[in-house]
């Protein structure tokens, strides 16, 4: 049976999906213990219980939630992208700067580790 998630990226284009799994594996390589599930319709990720980051796709860019602490460490390198109070968006014409996630991921890791 598939996941939420599983089902959540079947509903796009081919190219959208294989961003959007290079993104779900970037987050469970790097924190084998997150727990994956649908939050806000949205792909989410919860370690020790507390939200980690959330991702989806929209019909022009890829919206990426690391909640406001994770976006405020890296302003200088998001600065080229929109963005909402936690959110950022990477426009599908794009590249996906997944190195920027994976840092974003990896800050708020550190963060639940040490608020725990």
């Amino acid at each position: 049976m598939m996941s939420e998630v599983d089902q959540y990226i079947n509903r796009f284009p081919p190219k959208v999906q294989e961003i959007l799994q290079k993104i779900r594996t970037l987050i469970l390589e790097n924190v084998p213990l997150a727990e994956e599930r649908l939050a806000y319709g949205l792909p989410g990720y919860y370690l020790l219980g507390k939200p980690l980051v959330y991702y989806g796709a929209f019909s022009k860019h890829i919206g990426f939630y690391g909640t406001p602490d994770g976006h405020v460490h890296f302003g200088e390198e998001l600065s080229a992208y929109k963005q909402g109070k936690g959110s950022v968006q990477f426009p599908l014409t794009g590249e996906i700067p997944y190195g920027l996630i994976e840092k974003i991921v990896s800050l708020r890791v550190k963060q639940i580790n040490s608020n725990n």
